[in-house]
């Protein structure tokens, strides 16, 4: 088996090669060679280059498959378009206060007793965890911060911050600081410190993560970087507002996912006959993560409203189906893991096949299979730590609870991670033997002799007047 394609060699069209390109001789056994030597209708050559272009028959049938999806996609998105987000009066609770920005421009040590920074309880019993840090806010020191707003009608305005010396959040003179703005408190007490500013290390990180996957990905990571700032701009532009807007979020997640899939793929991977069966492939495998999330999220009766976020979501807004938002949140949460492991398929298909002209669809698919075996174990198990480590808090409270695990699974919290992780590792599992099919089908029908007309150019190769179907014999001796 040859090495797998890189990025760079996908950017192929799977139009056949000019007629008047010149065409090195073929040995007996149909490989092309340096050398002179007797000609065969079977030219293959051992570079490992762009893979062979289907033949025309073939494109028409995959288009007549994809230009419908698409079409539908695009229909889909324009009639569900939101606009943007609706307008709503801000309840001034969690996510949805008034922000602005502000820098700490002095900082000094007070005793916290001088400050009144936290009162001990009347009974003084200090056996509980909040009487023992009332007690020790009032013995410590701590920090009297004074913070200058930097944006917004308020611009200039200074007002003093309390930090207790236990605070998880600790200020520093000079830093950059997010502050929480409340219109109905009393003047002194309008401004509060909710988080600190952390724009530009995220930004160089980002700046860092753009430059490497330039420099190692080459024109293939810089169309990577396009397609994915793509994928967030249907994302915060479509997906979000047409939710809030009142839309059935399964739908929408479907459209959404979809116009993400072919944007993505294609710009990454090419306009090619492989990109489209990777295409296809992932289709399948939403479809079947879209219908087996809607039926155990029913059946479990997980309503999508299990955290303060959720909940305050569904204040705001109460026409969204939160169960519905769930299963928007597996599929398109399952999207990028089925691109990666559609594509690989199909890239190891086609390479198999470069290796081996004369295999068969039988023996890609086996082949292929075993690379995707692979492919499986390391994927899934991806996945289920990705999730576990993205809830390893809330593990950790039912840890310290005693919490049995029938019960930290019966839960709806956990439950809908569970559901969330099964499902969408049963469509990428499923993905596989899809994928690998429908591309050992597709290669496979495109050897050498098996297309008329057009298709005789399907070879890497090929040129000169098209070959009919005894092409291979015509020169053996």
């Amino acid at each position: 088996m040859g090495p797998l394609i890189s990025c760079d060699d996908l950017l192929v069209t799977s139009s056949p090669q000019p007629p008047n390109e010149p065409t090195e001789p073929t040995g007996p056994t149909g490989h092309a060679h340096s050398g002179p030597g007797p000609a065969s209708g079977h030219a293959h050559s051992h570079s490992h280059g762009p893979a062979t272009p289907v033949s025309k028959h073939l494109r028409r049938v995959i288009a007549a498959v994809l230009i419908p999806f698409a079409t539908a996609v695009f229909v889909g998105m324009v009639v569900l378009w939101p606009g943007g987000a609706p307008g709503h009066e801000r309840t001034g609770v969690g996510f949805d206060r008034q922000t602005q920005q502000a820098r700490v421009v002095s900082l000094e040590r007070v005793d916290c007793a001088s400050v009144n920074a936290a009162q001990v309880p009347p009974t003084g019993d200090d056996s509980t965890p909040q009487g023992r840090e009332a007690l020790a806010a009032q013995t410590g020191d701590c920090k009297k911060a004074t913070v200058e707003i930097g944006t917004g009608p308020d611009r200039g305005r200074t007002f003093v911050e309390i930090v207790q010396p236990g605070a998880p959040r600790q200020l520093a003179d000079g830093q950059e600081v997010v502050v929480a703005y409340a219109p109905d408190a009393p003047r002194d007490l309008q401004y509060s410190v909710i988080d600190v500013n952390r724009k530009f290390p995220m930004a160089v990180l980002a700046g860092i993560f753009a430059v490497v996957v330039v420099l190692v990905g080459r024109m293939r990571g810089l169309f990577a970087l396009i397609a994915l700032v793509v994928s967030f701009g249907v994302l915060m532009l479509f997906i979000l507002p047409a939710i809030l807007q009142g839309s059935n979020p399964l739908v929408v997640a479907v459209v959404g996912a979809s116009a993400i899939m072919l944007i993505a793929l294609y710009m990454c991977h090419g306009l090619t006959a492989r990109t489209s069966v990777a295409v296809i492939g992932t289709l399948v495998s939403l479809l079947l993560i879209g219908l087996l999330g809607s039926l155990f999220i029913d059946w479990a009766f997980l309503s999508g409203n299990t955290d303060d976020n959720t909940g305050l979501i569904h204040g705001l807004y109460p026409n969204i189906d939160m169960s519905g938002l769930l299963l928007a949140g597996v599929i398109i949460g399952s999207l990028g893991v089925l691109d990666d492991v559609t594509v690989t398929q199909t890239s190891a298909v086609w390479e198999l096949h470069h290796a081996d002209p004369e295999m068969g669809p039988r023996g890609l698919y086996r082949a292929g299979i075993r690379i995707g075996r692979d492919h499986i174990a390391s994927v899934v198990n991806t996945l289920v730590l990705a999730y576990a480590g993205a809830a390893l808090p809330l593990l950790l409270l039912f840890s310290i609870a005693n919490s049995s695990m029938g019960s930290v699974a019966n839960s709806e919290l956990v439950a809908a991670e569970i559901v969330r992780t099964l499902v969408g590792s049963i469509g990428l599992v499923a993905s596989v033997p899809v994928t690998t099919a429908l591309a050992a089908l597709v290669v496979s029908a495109d050897r050498p002799g098996s297309a008329t007309g057009a298709g005789a150019g399907a070879g890497a190769g090929a040129s000169g007047p098209a070959r009919g179907g005894r092409g291979r014999r015509r020169r053996k001796r």
